[in-house]
């Protein structure tokens, strides 16, 4: 090249970021308070190299070839592309994301915390993600959780980031399966346990039973596995006020069940429900309420029960965030008949979803926190081939993806901010008595 041209060149390329900056919008300038000379454009630089990785290859699978989930859905991200977003992200978020890896047995798991600096949060938000290594889309939430925290994003109501993190810190787990979900990503898309064939979701130290069913194996002893090892030492160093767990398959919004009298989930009940009912509107129009179980049902216990039952963590959610078009209309409909004849009161009133009155809408429509003995839902699931377990735990168009994971983002923060304006009214909400 002519050196008389090297000038022009510059020029030129100066000219194209200029255009590529406008196009964008402003930058907004130090959104958490703290910037170097360089910060506006590192963060906007960071956001443009995170947007990118989903066209990228991956490493660390069994070869160097393009997984199958990028040959055929390529706006879903890989392990090692969580994994890397999660470090640009924290580049460019001011110091109030960072992320550690726990190990336990050769099993690695990534923690990503959020707190803003020289804040003073009363409401600590756990957030467990990927217990299921099939239900992709809930990693791809949580990841746009962190884009909207770290891109200071405008909320609905008045509501923005910087206030949010003002009063609630956050601990999330995205990936919370790993080695399955590498299976996963490589187009083993039925697989829900973990290498070892647990449901983790079955494997803690809450009304645990045994069972060798191939989805719901529950492990030979409640914590058997590394991945529920390494979730009950986070949980329980950081003593949450809020603990939410997501999934999909269906959608719905759930807080702890009663198994019994004895053990009625009334602490903090009509506080739960009320937070689920004001997200219910805006983001899902689904089922919500106390989970519950069919009288006679066993069932092992789960991550939610353990954090209400023995960390006494306030509240306590569960979220399933998508289910196939097709069913999630008849979904929406039938609730909404149920709701109309009698479920509204019965929820009101205490009542759980478990309860006869919702018995035929959890019977076609399984639920991992509604449970049934054999429901026409999970009898057809075992006959699914890959691309139908795909279709049913996972949008299949980049259009229905954007629009689950940022609804769902979105929830996760208003939910942050209605617990925590709970607690500054209701200190008592708070503090549970073992």
């Amino acid at each position: 090249m002519l050196p008389v041209a090297q000038p022009m060149l510059a020029a030129i390329l100066v000219a194209l970021v200029a255009v590529v900056l406008v196009a964008a919008g402003p930058v907004k300038q130090c959104p958490w308070g703290r910037c170097d000379a360089d910060d506006a454009h590192s963060h906007f630089m960071n956001l443009l190299q995170v947007r990118a990785d989903s066209h990228k290859g991956v490493a660390g699978h069994s070869d160097d070839t393009l997984v199958r989930i990028k040959h055929s859905y390529p706006f879903y991200h890989t392990s090692t592309e969580i994994h890397d977003k999660v470090k640009r992200l924290a580049k460019g978020c001011g110091g109030a994301l960072t992320m550690e890896t726990l190990t336990d047995s050769g099993t690695d798991i990534d923690v990503v915390n959020v707190r803003a600096l020289n804040s003073t949060p009363l409401n600590k938000v756990f957030i467990l993600i990927g217990e299921h290594s099939r239900e992709l889309i809930g990693p791809e939430s949580g990841l746009r959780l962190l884009e909207n925290i770290c891109g200071n994003v405008a909320l609905e109501g008045g509501l923005s980031v910087p206030s949010i993190l003002q009063d609630s810190e956050f601990q999330i787990v995205l990936n919370g399966n790993p080695h399955s979900r590498f299976k996963v990503e490589d187009g083993d898309y039925c697989l829900r346990t973990n290498p070892r064939g647990v449901d983790l979701n079955r494997n803690w130290d809450v009304m645990w039973t045994p069972s060798k069913d191939d989805d719901t194996n529950a492990g030979p002893h409640p914590f058997s596995e590394p991945e529920t090892r390494i979730f009950k030492s986070l949980v329980e160093k950081f003593q949450p006020t809020t603990f939410l767990t997501v999934h999909s398959g269906t959608r719905g919004m759930y807080m702890p069940w009663a198994y019994d009298r004895e053990h009625a989930a009334d602490f903090n009940a009509p506080l739960m429900l009320q937070v689920l009912k004001d997200l219910d509107k805006n983001h899902c129009q689904c089922p919500f309420g106390a989970a519950g179980k069919e009288v006679g049902y066993d069932c092992p216990g789960t991550c939610m029960d353990y954090a209400y039952d023995t960390l006494k963590t306030p509240y306590v959610f569960a979220f399933e965030i998508y289910s196939s078009p097709n069913e999630d209309v008849d979904l929406k409909e039938r609730w909404n008949q149920k709701m109309a004849e009698g479920g509204a009161q019965l929820l009101q009133s205490g009542s759980h979803l478990g309860h006869d009155h919702f018995a035929e809408l959890f019977d076609d429509f399984g639920s991992d926190f509604v449970q049934r003995r054999a429901t026409a839902a999970e009898q057809a699931r075992d006959a699914y081939d890959n691309a139908a377990c795909f279709r049913t735990f996972n949008p299949g168009t980049e259009t229905a993806y954007n629009s689950t994971v940022q609804n769902w983002a979105v929830a996760y923060l208003e939910m942050a901010a209605m617990i925590a304006k709970d607690l500054k009214r209701n200190s008592s909400a708070a503090v549970r008595q073992p």
